[in-house]
């Protein structure tokens, strides 16, 4: 697991979202976008931190972000996760784990003693010209969206 940091070029991607449709960095150029990484979709923390997002929507898109999500569901069950809690933004599939590999957010976790690879609660905060403003390495997935608008600043 290597890390980013803030200032660091984000890594260019290509990732399928729910409905098969391709995303790319350079498609969000001169754009705000937030990249957020998340374990799997409709377990409780997850849930709660995209429906931080969806309720904050309004203004992180007043504030002109766009929200990605990232995990390693496939694409019937991010259409499943979307559906149920009615979420406004795409999520990308990360089956293989490549772009979390990219992005330095999978590895060895711990949890009740047991050791696994998984993916680590990361958000990054990428400017239009594709650097990373900010990075959310442990989110308070009630308070995420707040936190987005925080991580911005001024810029926002």
């Amino acid at each position: 697991m290597h890390h980013l940091n803030v200032g660091d070029p984000a890594p260019a991607f290509s990732a399928l979202d729910q409905n098969d449709k391709t995303h790319t960095l350079e498609d969000y150029k001169g754009k705000k976008v937030v990249l957020y990484f998340y374990p799997k979709d409709n377990t409780s923390g997850c849930t709660n931190q995209a429906c931080s997002l969806r309720d904050g929507m309004a203004d992180l898109q007043a504030a002109g972000i766009t929200v990605l999500g990232v995990s390693i569901n496939h694409a019937a069950s991010h259409r499943k996760f979307i559906d149920k809690f009615e979420l406004p933004f795409d999520l990308l599939v990360d089956e293989d784990h490549s772009l979390q590999d990219l992005y330095g957010v999978w590895g060895l976790k711990k949890f009740m003693g047991r050791e696994y690879d998984g993916t680590h609660r990361t958000t990054f905060c990428i400017d239009g010209d594709g650097t990373i403003a900010a990075i959310i390495r442990k989110p308070k997935v009630k308070e995420h969206a707040a936190e987005v608008l925080a991580a911005f600043g001024d810029e926002s």
